[in-house]
């Protein structure tokens, strides 16, 4: 089981074991290289107290530190593993309510004969557990649980729906018989089972300041994140793609006294050749390289070519990375490649995610179509373009009437809404917008952390999200829309906030998603593999296609189309699949 998870802690392995528990770790080795190995165990006149395994980092763990030792603790590492276990040793079950950062740990308690699963509060850091017969399975990746022996790897309806609708319902990890710990949870194991609970939510509550202390106090709360964020005993960067997101954090990094290193991805003549589509309006690379020069950085473009993306070695790494076929793979493939190249250079990587989730920046926030069907926007959006959704164009339409995509969605979608009270004094538009924010943050958002995690895990990066402190998300979350469209544009708050340390041609440009290669040669790439996987009547998709679509697109002689994102995520989406199901053991029950 350790051993599958190596990419992840390429520094250190190690396991310890007693009569009823045994916890392997793999480390990537961040703060206080030379000590802090685990698994950790605190042991006192011989017996062993507890025993930790831990993933992520915590960042106020110098001033819990100080807080433990005024209680009586003494340490023997600098790190923050062991602040952790001894969190666990004062406050119990409670100790991740003490903790601010990303993490999933595991404590043993052998006094108890009881085990402490806990993760952060968005999410950010994956754990996954599974009963069996004997006991409980725990680790950061499902490839982990399933290389037990008791384990069977198998995707029944409800998660093959779950995985062509692209969302995230707290808890369910696709696979049949795996959990996800929720964010903002702990489980407790013991003899009589798993009791998970919740420690933390999004709070709805009114929003008493006015918009100039708004913005001042999204600037203050951002700032202290990104200073927190910049810990770090390994060489560290940020990574830039000239939006006002990621370029708000390399400002701020720079303010609190960092000279920032700065990585941005582009194409092989993308720039050149940039075509305007419904979601690009400009190549990102001028305006990378403009905020570069503004703020000082040490910059390296990172330039891919198509060959690169069509590698058929990278596409089986991007993919084993993440247990699951995504509908976006392109961007899986480049962000993946980014991240190897930036591993050459630094251990640690700041980005911009979650801030659209927060912000309100994507559009689908403000298009009444999509956010007012009584399902997810995203769902929405990808049933404009195909009947059962997006990315299923190419698939058998009995096989998809009968997991039902879009049912399934809704269902989740009236269980995600139900969560949202309403505040009081709330108008129809500020409820309905933070139902919107609601479900992006808590089935949207936790997608892209989950590919985050994995894909820089995969190169031995650990990747840190300043937007996704729990203090200024419990803030924004629950500024009224009014506010943060006080302009008519999507992240008006932020913009504003940051609008003092960059030019303006980053703060007024508007959202543009990860850029995707426009490459014709690509899309000629995905054609002849299409018809590779079309023609093998003995392949693991024979009988998930729609053969009459696949016939008309395979007949046409032509690349795919690559400017838009219609035909080539149905065929992407084709491709991932036939790649999960021909190199991983998973069995399809539907």
């Amino acid at each position: 089981m350790v051993a599958t998870l190596a990419n992840r802690g390429p520094d250190d392995e190690a396991v310890w074991t007693d009569r009823r528990a045994a916890l392997g770790h793999r480390r990537l080795s961040v703060i206080d290289l030379a000590n802090s190995t685990q698994p950790m165990a605190v042991e006192e006149d011989g017996r062993t107290l507890a025993v930790v395994v831990h993933n992520g980092e915590i960042y106020n763990f110098r001033q819990l530190r100080r807080q433990l030792e005024g209680l009586g603790h003494r340490f023997r590492t600098a790190g923050d593993t062991e602040v952790v276990v001894r969190a666990y040793l004062e406050w119990g079950d409670r100790c991740a309510e003490h903790l601010e950062g990303m993490f999933a740990f595991a404590v043993w308690d052998p006094a108890r004969d009881r085990l402490l699963l806990a993760r952060d509060r968005l999410g950010i850091k994956p754990l996954y557990y599974a009963r069996t017969a004997n006991g409980v399975l725990f680790g950061s990746e499902p490839k982990a649980l399933f290389a037990h022996p008791a384990m069977e790897c198998a995707v029944d309806s409800e998660g093959f729906a779950e995985l062509l609708a692209y969302i995230a319902t707290p808890g369910h990890a696709v696979y049949r018989g795996v959990r996800e710990l929720p964010a903002g949870h702990t489980a407790m194991v013991t003899g009589g089972g798993v009791t998970e609970s919740a420690y933390w939510s999004l709070p709805a509550r009114p929003h008493e300041d006015d918009t100039a202390t708004t913005i001042d106090t999204v600037r203050g709360l951002l700032a202290e994140s990104v200073e927190a964020h910049l810990v770090s005993d390994v060489p560290l960067c940020t990574l830039l793609s000239g939006g006002v997101d990621s370029s708000a954090i390399v400002a701020l990094a720079a303010r609190a006294g960092n000279r920032p290193r700065t990585f941005s991805v582009d194409f092989e003549g993308h720039t050149e050749r940039f075509q305007k589509d419904f979601w690009h309006e400009d190549a990102d690379a001028p305006y990378a390289a403009e905020v570069a020069r503004h703020v000082g950085t040490d910059h390296e473009p990172v330039v891919l070519r198509t060959a690169d993306l069509a590698d058929p070695v990278v596409d089986a790494a991007a993919l084993r990375s993440q247990d699951l076929p995504r509908p976006i793979p392109d961007m899986d493939r480049s962000l993946y490649l980014l991240l190897r190249a930036v591993r050459q250079r630094s251990t640690v990587a700041l980005m911009g995610e979650a801030a659209d989730e927060l912000f309100g920046g994507y559009r689908s926030f403000q298009d009444p179509s999509l956010t007012d069907t009584g399902n997810f926007p995203w769902v929405s959006m990808g049933l404009k373009v195909a009947p059962h959704g997006m990315s299923t164009g190419l698939l058998d339409p009995g096989v998809l009437k009968k997991i039902d995509v879009p049912g399934y969605a809704a269902q989740r979608y009236a269980e995600a809404v139900a969560e949202v009270p309403r505040v009081p004094g709330e108008s129809e538009l500020e409820h309905r917008m933070r139902r919107v924010s609601h479900v992006h943050l808590t089935r949207w958002m936790p997608l892209l952390l989950t590919r985050d995690d994995r894909l820089s895990m995969a190169v031995g990066l650990e990747l840190r999200v300043p937007y996704c402190d729990h203090r200024l998300v419990e803030y924004v979350y629950n500024i009224p829309w009014e506010m943060k469209t006080a302009d008519g544009r999507e992240k008006s708050v932020l913009r504003s906030a940051v609008a003092d340390l960059l030019p303006a041609s980053v703060t007024e440009r508007r959202k543009s998603p990860f850029p995707i290669t426009q490459d014709p040669g690509y899309g000629q790439v995905l054609k002849e593999r299409f018809d590779a996987v079309v023609n093998d009547p003995a392949g693991p998709m024979a009988g998930l296609l729609d053969r009459e679509a696949c016939a008309r697109l395979s007949a046409q002689d032509r690349p795919i189309e690559v400017s838009g994102w219609g035909e080539r995520r149905d065929v992407e989406m084709v491709l991932q699949l036939d790649g999960w199901l021909r190199n991983s053991r998973v069995r399809l029950d539907l």
